[in-house]
């Protein structure tokens, strides 16, 4: 699975690395429903965190599309509320 960090990149997930991004994606949502902003900047650095020392780098002369775009470091509720659908940014994985 291709992740774009918007504004820093691309990295390249596995597939147990995916679902547990989808994992963090779900508390992610779950911050932006209940309106707390604290734990939603607390979500998203720490799943920043994860893609970028779990993932590999894509290379920039390599052109892929992302599957994943997390938003950036300084979105606030009110942006994340739009960039994120009921489902967050990922489609629901299989079990």
């Amino acid at each position: 699975m291709i992740v774009r960090v918007s504004g820093e990149g691309q990295y390249e997930l596995d597939e147990s690395e995916a679902k547990q991004l989808d994992q963090r994606d779900r508390s992610l949502v779950d911050a932006i429903n209940a309106g707390d902003m604290q734990r939603f900047r607390t979500e998203l650095a720490d799943t920043i965190r994860f893609v970028e020392e779990s993932g590999s780098p894509v290379p920039d002369d390599r052109v892929v599309p992302s599957e994943v775009i997390i938003p950036p470091r300084d979105i606030d509720l009110d942006e994340a509320r739009q960039f994120f659908t009921d489902e967050g940014l990922m489609k629901p994985l299989p079990a």
